[in-house]
């Protein structure tokens, strides 16, 4: 009946091979998706697997189940089909909805604000295509068992065991799959997100799904009006979602992209430069115009030079340098410094000197940043930290460990400053166990709170870090804007001499830092949105609205 397509058993399995990559590369595609809304932390992931799972494991049991009352492939390729169509629509509609459900949410409730909406925007976005590519392995298992068998009475006047290839007929089906997974998982990774970004990832997938199912379709003959709407859809999501952006309300941005680590945008007025990695939170790098301080954290961990023993031509590491702020201040601030800068992202790098005109002199490496101390065997006066993947430290540079590390690289009498992009409050929040992290490797810590923003900058090591000393060298400087902010950060620093907690002490082997970030943020969201909770609670959506 037009099924010959399927008699010889290999397109169904070339269909398990081109569904287990699609589940793979939807997978892939969604943290890069939500990446710049939720992070892509171990939380968010955590978010994406399970509601995948979740949806494969329903596709599986009505798969089958399905199979059973009627094992007829074509309910099976008009699944794919649908799923197709469905995939092709997330460049589309997703941003949309994820900022919808984030939106309805923002005003509703004060815990977990993030994981919660996370984890709906990923259930409605993502669970309903993967549940229809969860039914295809049971589904062709049933249908490559029924031809078995039917070949098996054709061949014999008695007829013979229709299930003696079962074994092998599903053991080709999940190799099919399985392998298929593997090409869906790093395709996206290493070719498609970074060569034409996460919509256009979507869209080829979709298509291949797509096409499956319409060789199906046209060799039967049959549904054709169904494909040419499939085809009709698809071509209208691949024109009006290739070409969106995860802040699709900016309308003047300098550079959107994504690179293997990060969602990238840049952001250019008369004033300065800016770089962010998240769409909702925070400023990764900033370069002022004017050339002068930022009024960033960047500033505040000028002290850092100032505190270390040594005060002439000093070594700086900086482990994280995104597009060189830090770097290019300390070049203009501590003539001599020599900067040895680290970043993992060489997307970033480049833009650092694309748009960012970050000084010759800062050497980049573009390595992950405890991986390079370990092999490095130089020593250093000031070491800054500021490695975050987007708004979490990685739990492998906020250890004990790690911290044993910088302290290992450190010059007599050198400092370390890190900074940390939350301030929490509290009892048990991030920022205290960093600093009893760091207080247990550290004979002396100290911190100083940006004025302004979130920010807090922490300074440790094995010497004083205040006193005359710090201040005679802040008196000496001759430039009167970075000697009023030393001084903000001399009257402001908080030397802290509490006993660390051994429960606080973060290692390699326990680090929760994601989420322990998770609750910082939370507490952040809801002081700042205190003002429209109480607006919407009195005068409804509509006064809402009317105060946007």
């Amino acid at each position: 009946m037009g099924k010959k397509i399927l008699n010889n058993k290999y397109y169904l399995y070339v269909t398990e091979f081109f569904s287990g990559m699609g589940v793979m590369a939807v997978e892939l595609g969604a943290s890069r998706l939500m990446a710049p809304y939720f992070s892509s932390s171990q939380i968010v992931w955590t978010i994406i697997i399970s509601t995948i799972m979740i949806a494969m494991a329903l596709g599986n049991l009505y798969g089958g189940r399905s199979a059973d009352k009627d094992p007829n492939p074509d309910k099976l390729y008009r699944r794919l089909l649908i799923a197709a169509v469905w995939i092709a629509a997330i460049p589309v509609l997703g941003r949309y909805i994820i900022l919808g459900i984030t939106g309805v949410l923002i005003v509703t409730i004060s815990q977990n604000l993030l994981t919660i909406a996370g984890f709906i925007a990923c259930m409605v976005i993502f669970v309903f295509p993967c549940f229809l590519l969860g039914t295809v392995t049971p589904s062709l298992t049933k249908y490559a068992l029924i031809s078995a068998d039917n070949e098996d009475h054709d061949q014999s006047e008695t007829g013979s065991n229709g299930l003696k290839e079962s074994g092998s007929i599903v053991g080709k089906l999940g190799a099919a799959n399985t392998i298929g997974s593997i090409i869906g998982t790093f395709t996206p990774t290493f070719i498609t997100i970074p060569a034409v970004g996460t919509a256009v990832t979507f869209l080829i997938f979709s298509g291949i799904i797509l096409v499956i199912a319409l060789i199906y379709f046209i060799s039967c003959r049959i549904h054709k009006t169904a494909c040419v709407i499939a085809i009709v859809l698809f071509v209208l999501c691949g024109i009006f979602g290739a070409g969106s952006h995860f802040a699709f309300w900016e309308k003047d941005l300098t550079y959107e992209g994504e690179s293997i680590y990060n969602y990238l945008q840049v952001r250019e007025d008369d004033r300065e430069v800016v770089l962010s990695t998240n769409v909702m939170f925070g400023v990764q790098s900033v370069t002022r115009k004017d050339d002068a301080l930022t009024g960033m954290y960047y500033d505040y961990a000028m002290a850092a030079p100032l505190m270390a023993k040594k005060q002439s031509n000093p070594d700086i590491l900086i482990l994280g340098n995104g597009t060189g702020t830090y770097g290019r201040q300390c070049l203009k601030y501590f003539p001599g410094a020599k900067i040895t800068a680290v970043e993992i992202d060489q997307s970033i790098t480049d833009l650092a000197y694309t748009y960012f005109d970050m000084p010759q002199e800062i050497k980049v490496t573009n390595y992950d940043g405890r991986a390079y101390l370990q092999a490095d065997e130089q020593s250093y006066d000031v070491i800054m930290v500021d490695a975050y993947q987007d708004i979490s430290i990685p739990f492998q540079m906020a250890s004990v460990e790690f911290f044993t590390l910088v302290r290992e690289h450190l010059n007599d009498g050198g400092v370390m400053v890190v900074n940390m992009n939350m301030r929490a409050s509290g009892p048990d929040n991030i920022n205290e166990y960093l600093t009893d992290t760091i207080a247990s490797v550290f004979g002396h810590v100290a911190t100083v709170d940006v004025r302004g923003y979130t920010n807090r900058e922490l300074f440790a090591s094995d010497r004083e870090l205040s006193g005359d000393a710090f201040d005679d060298r802040i008196s000496a400087l001759g430039d009167p804007q970075l000697k009023t902010l030393m001084n903000t950060v001399s009257g402001e620093c908080v030397v802290s001499d509490r006993k660390p907690d051994r429960h606080h002490i973060l290692t390699d082997d326990r680090a929760p830092v994601e989420m322990l970030s998770m609750r910082a943020i939370d507490e952040i969201i809801a002081e700042e949105l205190t003002y429209y909770k109480k607006v919407f609670k009195e005068d409804g959506i509509s006064g809402l609205l009317d105060s946007l």
